[in-house]
């Protein structure tokens, strides 16, 4: 048997994803945090024993990054052992003779786990903690006009939101839907007439006219099953959403 290395510890929802069975659920990562480049650098000189300074570290990936950047933008498609990476155009070509037009198609670049990353996963203990307390959570989100699913967004158009207890509901001010700009954390709601479908277990609004750059998408409600929560509570997905 494999030396097991690493433990996962994940909670379990109600599956609304699918309508196949209304018993079963789906499991999620209970995530400690996000690390950044220089933190997984540090990590490596005090856990992993690397033979060069964590900041020499750092400035060798910021430049790998940016030099594979490059050339992912170029059309290259990249593999480091531990993931792939490409370069993808999105959209519906009517004719031959049709151009690429940014407003009908999209540029995206696609990541997949690598070889080297999928010889570790005999190495992990995935511990399931029961079922989650009773609370809101996104658990997908799709673009509805390049079908993205947790990756893009398109201002002007529809977002579906999956989830559980995501209904926004409540007189408080803050309940509503945010887009928050991950480099600035400055927040875009969405206006209540922006609100398509508005149920417990799906929600469709439509997108700001965000710019460029990443964002996290929020859900803040007072929602219950029962009787409106005195307090809003939100709930954050776990990935970063990207308008070209």
């Amino acid at each position: 048997m494999s030396n097991i290395l690493h433990k996962i510890k994940a909670y379990l929802y109600d599956n609304v994803l699918t309508k196949d069975n209304l018993n079963d659920f789906t499991a999620r990562t209970v995530s400690e945090r996000s690390l950044n480049v220089r933190q997984i650098c540090k990590a490596s000189v005090s856990r992993g024993g690397a033979d060069i300074s964590a900041s020499a570290m750092e400035h060798a990936t910021e430049l790998f990054l940016k030099e594979m950047a490059y050339q992912l933008c170029d059309g290259f498609s990249i593999n480091t052992g531990y993931f792939t990476a490409s370069t993808t155009i999105r959209g519906v070509f009517d004719s031959p003779s049709e151009i690429f037009n940014k407003d009908k198609h999209s540029i995206i670049f696609k990541f997949n786990q690598g070889e080297k990353l999928r010889a570790e996963i005999p190495n992990i203990e995935v511990e399931i903690l029961g079922v989650a307390e009773s609370s809101a959570v996104i658990l997908q989100v799709t673009d509805m006009k390049s079908g993205s699913v947790n990756d893009l967004l398109t201002p002007g158009r529809n977002l579906k939101i999956m989830g559980h207890k995501i209904k926004v509901a409540g007189d408080d001010p803050s309940a509503g839907i945010y887009f928050v700009d991950v480099a600035t954390q400055s927040r875009t709601k969405v206006e209540q007439s922006d609100i398509v479908t508005n149920n417990p277990s799906e929600v469709i609004v439509l997108i700001p006219e965000l710019p460029a750059g990443t964002y996290n998408i929020e859900v803040v409600t007072q929602y219950s099953s029962g009787a409106l929560l005195k307090d809003p509570r939100a709930a954050i997905l776990d990935k970063i959403l990207t308008v070209a």
